[in-house]
C-alpha cells in the first residue's frame, strides 16, 4: 500500500509537470502573437491618426497580463519544484500620439501670357519724294521724350571776301534776323567783276535780296521777297576784230527788281481747304531805255476729301507789257497769258493719279491742254514708276530771253509763247539710304520755241527766231550720293533730239547734250572740298553770212576747298575752268581761260 502510494504521488508530480511545461510553451506563443498584434495596433492607431485629425486620446500605458488559471499552473509548479526565478511576465507598453495626415502640397507654375501676333493696321500718308530724298519710313515705335528746351534761335552771319587773276574781285555777305519762332528774315548781297583778255571782254554783277518770313496767331504764313540784280556786260563777240568800236557803244546794262507776297494757312480749316495766294511784280530794263513790267498773280485752292481723294483749282494771271524807245515812234508790245486749272487727285498707298487740265488764254487766242499724271510704287526698294501727258506755256518776254541768251539783241516784234505738250514716261525712287535716282524718256512738240542766230552785221547780238512747230525727243537722268552733312555726290545728263522743224534747218542755240555733276565732302571738321563739272555737246548756230556750223564740244571743271584758321576765320581757294578751255557757248564769245581766285570768310553771331 505503502509503494502504491508512492507510485501515485509520481504520476500526479509528472501530470503536473508536463502541464506546467505546456503553459509555458503556451505562454511563449501568446507572448508573440501579444507582440506582433502590438505592433499592428501601433500601424493602425497611426493610420486611424492620419485619417481621423480630431481622434479621442487613448491611455497613456495599457498592461496585459496572462490569464490566471495560467498564473495558477506557474505557481503551483513553481511550489512543486521549488523554482525562485523570477516568473516570466510580458508587459507591452504602445504609446500613441495624435498626429495629422500628411498632405500633398500643390505647387503654383506662373503661366506666361500669350504673345499677341496681331498688327494694327496703320495708314502712312508719304509726301512724294520730288527732290528725290533717301528717306524710307520705318514702323512707329512711340518713345517717350522730354521737351528740349536748351535749343535756342542763333542768327548766323559771314562776310566772304576774294581777289583773282583777270582782275576778279569777289565780295559776299548773308545775315539772318528773327526768332526763329515768329519771324525769320535772310538778307544777302553779293558783288563779282572781272576782266578778260579781249578787247571789253568785262563783265560784273551786283545783287542784292531779302527774304522774310512771318507765322501769325491765325495759323498763316506770309512770305515776302525784295530784290534788284545790276549786270553789265560788253558786246565783246563781234568780227572781223578789226572793227573799230568804243565800250561805250558795246555796253548792255540790264536791272532787273521785284517784289514778292505770298500767305498761305499751314493748317487746313474747317472744311480741309488750303491756299496759297501769291502777287509779285517784277520791273526790267536796260541802258537803252528799253523797259517790261510784268505781273504774274496765282491762286491755288485744294480741297480734301476723306484721306484718298483732293481737288485743285488754280487760277493764274500773267500780264507784262514792253516798250522800246526808238526814233521817230516807240515800240511797245502786250503780252498776257491766263489760266485756269481743275485737277482731282487720288492718292492710296503706292499709288498717285492726277486728272486735270488747264484752259488757257494766250493773248486772247484759248486752248485746251492736257494735266494727267500717275506714279505707282512697284517694288518693295522704293522703284516708282510715273508716266503723264502735260502742256503748259512758257512766257516769253525780254527778260527771260536776256537771262537765257545775255547777248540778244533788243526784239522789234511781238512776243510769242512757247506752247508745251509733254508725254512722258520714267521711272525714279531711292536704293538704301543714301543712293537716289531718276530717269525719265520725253516726247514733246514745242510751238513758238525762240531759236538764236548771230546778226547779219557783225554777229555780235543775236536776233531771235520763233520756230512754229518744233519736235523733240528728251532723255532725261540724274543719280545721287548723299551722307548726312559730310558727302553729297550729284551728277545728271539730258540729251535732244530736235526734228520736225518748219521754218528753220536747225535748233539755233539749243544744246543737244547736257552733262553735270558736283561734289561736297567735308574731309575733316575744318576742311571742306567742293567740284563741279559742265560739259555740253556744241549747238547748231548761223553765221552773218548766213552759214551753218557746230560749235565744239565742251568742258568745264571747277574745284575749290575752304579750311579753318581760326575760330571765325576761314579761307578759300577756287580753280574755274581748270582746264584752261577758251570754249564758246554762244557763236563768237569765247571764255576766259584758268581763273584761281582766294580769300577768306569770316563767320559770326
Amino acid at each position: 500500500m505503502k509503494y502504491i502510494k508512492s507510485i501515485l504521488l509520481l504520476l500526479v508530480v509528472v501530470c503536473i509537470t508536463t502541464t506546467a511545461v505546456e503553459a509555458q510553451k503556451s505562454r511563449s506563443k501568446k507572448g508573440k502573437a501579444t507582440k506582433q498584434q502590438s505592433a499592428r495596433k501601433k500601424a493602425t492607431t497611426k493610420n486611424k491618426a492620419r485619417k481621423k485629425p480630431a481622434a479621442k486620446p487613448a491611455s497613456a500605458k495599457k498592461t496585459t497580463t496572462a490569464d490566471i488559471s495560467t498564473a495558477s499552473a506557474q505557481k503551483i509548479t513553481k511550489e512543486a519544484l521549488g523554482d525562485t526565478s523570477a516568473p516570466r511576465v510580458v508587459t507591452i507598453t504602445s504609446a500613441f500620439k495624435p498626429s495629422l495626415k500628411t498632405a500633398a502640397k500643390i505647387n503654383f507654375t506662373a503661366a506666361t501670357p500669350v504673345i499677341d501676333s496681331s498688327r494694327t493696321p496703320v495708314v502712312y500718308n508719304i509726301p512724294a519724294q520730288n527732290l528725290l530724298f533717301s528717306y524710307q519710313p520705318v514702323p512707329i515705335k512711340p518713345v517717350a521724350l522730354k521737351p528740349d528746351t536748351s535749343i535756342t534761335w542763333n542768327n548766323d552771319h559771314y562776310v566772304k571776301l576774294g581777289v583773282g587773276n583777270f582782275s576778279t574781285l569777289l565780295a559776299e555777305g548773308a545775315f539772318s534776323f528773327g526768332d526763329g519762332k515768329r519771324s525769320i528774315t535772310n538778307l544777302r548781297a553779293g558783288y563779282l567783276s572781272n576782266k578778260g583778255n579781249l578787247f571789253a571782254q568785262q563783265y560784273s554783277k551786283f545783287g542784292v535780296e531779302a527774304i522774310s518770313i512771318l507765322n501769325s496767331n491765325g495759323g498763316h504764313e506770309w512770305t515776302t521777297k525784295a530784290f534788284y540784280t545790276n549786270t553789265t556786260r560788253y558786246f565783246y563777240g563781234y568780227e572781223p576784230r578789226t572793227i573799230s568800236y568804243t565800250k561805250e557803244n558795246l555796253l548792255r546794262r540790264y536791272n532787273d527788281a521785284g517784289i514778292e507776297i505770298g500767305m498761305k494757312n499751314k493748317v487746313p480749316g474747317e472744311f480741309n481747304i488750303t491756299y496759297h495766294p501769291q502777287l509779285r511784280l517784277n520791273y526790267f530794263s536796260d541802258n537803252s531805255n528799253g523797259q517790261e513790267y510784268n505781273l504774274i498773280a496765282r491762286a491755288p485752292v485744294r480741297k480734301t476729301f476723306g484721306e484718298n481723294y483732293a481737288l485743285d483749282i488754280g487760277i493764274t494771271a500773267d500780264i507784262s507789257s514792253t516798250q522800246f524807245r526808238m526814233i521817230p515812234n516807240t515800240l511797245k508790245f502786250n503780252n498776257n497769258l491766263f489760266y485756269v486749272s481743275p485737277s482731282v487727285q487720288y492718292a492710296a498707298a503706292g499709288f498717285k493719279l492726277n486728272l486735270g487740265v488747264q484752259t488757257t488764254w494766250d493773248n486772247k487766242k484759248f486752248a485746251l491742254l492736257p494735266d494727267i499724271t500717275a506714279e505707282a510704287k512697284i517694288s518693295d526698294v522704293g522703284l516708282i514708276a510715273e508716266a503723264g501727258w502735260k502742256g503748259y506755256y512758257n512766257k516769253n518776254n525780254y527778260r527771260s530771253l536776256a537771262d537765257f541768251n545775255p547777248w540778244v539783241e533788243r526784239p522789234a516784234n511781238p512776243f510769242l509763247n512757247t506752247k508745251v505738250s509733254e508725254q512722258y514716261g520714267g521711272i525714279k525712287g531711292a536704293a538704301g539710304n543714301h543712293f537716289t535716282y531718276k530717269a525719265r524718256l520725253s516726247f514733246v512738240r514745242l510751238n513758238n520755241q525762240p531759236l538764236f542766230v548771230n546778226d547779219a552785221m557783225d554777229g555780235k547780238t543775236f536776233t531771235v527766231l520763233f520756230e512754229p512747230k518744233l519736235e523733240m525727243l528728251k532723255l532725261y537722268g540724274e543719280v545721287g550720293y548723299n551722307v548726312q552733312e559730310k558727302f553729297s555726290l550729284s551728277a545728271g545728263a539730258t540729251y535732244r533730239q530736235f526734228t520736225s522743224l518748219e521754218q528753220n534747218e536747225k535748233a539755233w542755240g539749243l544744246l543737244p547734250l547736257e552733262i553735270n555733276g558736283s561734289l561736297r565732302w567735308k574731309v575733316l571738321k575744318d576742311l571742306q572740298l567742293k567740284a563741279d563739272a559742265f560739259i555740253w555737246d556744241g549747238a547748231q548756230y548761223r553765221n552773218t553770212a548766213l552759214q551753218s556750223g557746230k560749235l565744239d564740244p565742251a568742258a568745264d571743271l571747277n574745284i575749290g576747298a575752304e579750311f579753318a584758321v581760326m575760330r571765325r576765320l576761314n579761307l578759300w581757294l577756287q580753280l574755274n575752268n581748270v582746264l584752261n578751255n577758251k570754249y564758246q557757248r554762244w557763236n563768237q564769245y569765247e571764255v576766259v581761260g584758268l581763273n584761281v581766285l582766294g580769300g577768306v570768310v569770316y563767320s559770326f553771331r
